[in-house]
């Protein structure tokens, strides 16, 4: 009965001043509505990164052929690389103990695939069936490649989500042909739509795999010129073969474009990328013509810069809140002084020290918890239009709640109880005769 009538009492107080008491809650709104926001954003950003390292894979080590630097010291170290190829694969698939698989791929570079009046811009990705066993795609309709397509040089494909809706739009793929180059194949499968965020990881750019149109290697190896086609400047690996002034290329061209290693699990990642490391470093001669991407190194990484942003957000949030309590502190302090009169007629009639402190202190905590529950809603408003109109994913984590509400209540405790403390010490004669 005590508890209610206080309670009764703080929202009465605050009722009769509603101004004094918007303008003494304004900085913890403000303060829960930036922690909120900070919050959801940062781990937005860091749900999209998960996504993101996902679908690179985060038991692998990615290995992607590139365009050596020029040997100042003539063209003889670059002609001792043979380039990234098959042979690189099966040298590293061999390690059985630490490696699940090995996948090859390598990138067509054909702009546009036809079906008809339709012309959709893709990525021709040659590969094997054990891209399925490296990779987060799931096939939607059909079936992926199988072993028997490259046995008998098969002209399959199959597409991935956007490939399909160019493509196709409503109609049902499967059965039909695409004009790939100057072939045709048969589409044997869909993708299931992969989102892919911002298609960037610290600094690494990923493609967009729904629109990729995969086809054999074995199939690409036998029917697409290799040497011809290298020789084109590609936007898929930014790959182009460089020639000395007499003409002559100056080094080999890759057999394929990536490598995607699949350790046999997280703890292996390192060994297999320093494994990898070692064996093309041995087999290219030293030759830079790849670069090594380790998903779970960039992951960590990631982690990292995300914490830093977190707390970095969280001590902006934090200053807030401590405006906020320094200014409760202050409006109850000249509240004090203010109603000094009413607490000497409520100690006279019997009030205690303990009750004038308890109805402050609750004033107080109240003035928090009502800007802390406007602060909230103000946070997930922020959220959402951070979400529409910057096209940035939020997401509004039980702990930023928890932690906006915990928070408020600590603040109009700590900032509540000196004033609390200094209405329970005045004297009752001299607050009876206060003017």
């Amino acid at each position: 009965m005590e508890t209610r009538r206080t309670l009764l009492m703080a929202f009465d107080s605050l009722g009769t001043h509603k101004l004094r008491t918007l303008l003494t809650m304004l900085g913890v709104i403000i303060g829960v509505a930036a922690v909120v926001g900070m919050l959801s954003i940062g781990a937005g950003a860091e749900k999209e990164v998960l996504e993101e390292i996902a679908v690179l894979g985060i038991n692998n080590v990615i290995v992607n052929a590139k365009a050596p630097e020029e040997d100042p010291g003539g063209d003889e170290g670059l002609h001792r690389s043979p380039g990234l190829s098959l042979e690189d694969a099966a040298n590293i698939a061999a390690f059985t103990d630490l490696v699940a698989n090995v996948v090859p791929q390598r990138y067509e570079p054909l702009e546009t695939v036809r079906q008809r009046s339709q012309i959709a811009p893709v990525r021709v990705v040659a590969t094997t069936p054990a891209f399925m066993l490296s990779s987060s795609v799931e096939v939607e309709a059909g079936r992926f490649l199988l072993p028997s397509d490259d046995e008998t040089f098969a002209q399959v494909c199959v597409l991935g989500a956007k490939a399909k809706r160019a493509l196709f739009t409503f109609s049902d793929p499967l059965g039909e042909s695409v004009r790939v180059g100057d072939l045709d194949f048969t589409v044997v499968g869909v993708m299931a739509d992969k989102y892919l965020g911002r298609g960037k990881v610290e600094g690494l750019e990923l493609k967009n795999l729904n629109e990729d149109i995969y086809i054999p290697l074995v199939t690409a190896q036998k029917k697409f010129d290799r040497q011809t086609l290298a020789s084109r400047s590609r936007m898929e690996g930014g790959f182009s073969v460089t020639m000395n002034q007499g003409g002559e290329q100056k080094f080999n061209v890759p057999e394929i474009d990536q490598l995607t290693v699949t350790a046999r699990s997280l703890s292996h990642v390192p060994a297999v990328a320093k494994l990898v490391e070692r064996i093309l470093a041995r087999r290219h001669g030293g030759v830079g013509d790849y670069d090594i991407v380790v998903p779970e190194s960039l992951l960590r990484q990631s982690q990292k810069t995300q914490r830093i942003f977190n707390i970095v957000m969280g001590a902006i949030a934090g200053l807030s809140l401590l405006v906020g309590g320094i200014g409760i502190m202050n409006i109850m302090l000249a509240t004090v002084l203010e109603r000094t009169r009413e607490i000497g007629i409520r100690r006279a009639v019997g009030a205690t020290r303990r009750d004038i402190l308890l109805q402050f202190l609750v004033e107080a905590i109240a003035i928090c918890m009502l800007g802390c529950g406007i602060g909230l809603a103000l946070g997930l408003l922020i959220s959402r239009v951070i979400s529409f109109y910057a096209q940035w994913p939020t997401v509004v984590s039980l702990f930023a709640i928890v932690l906006a509400i915990g928070v408020s209540s600590l603040v109009g405790i700590v900032f509540g109880l000196y004033p609390a403390a200094r209405a329970a010490r005045v004297d009752v004669i001299e607050s009876l005769r206060y003017e």
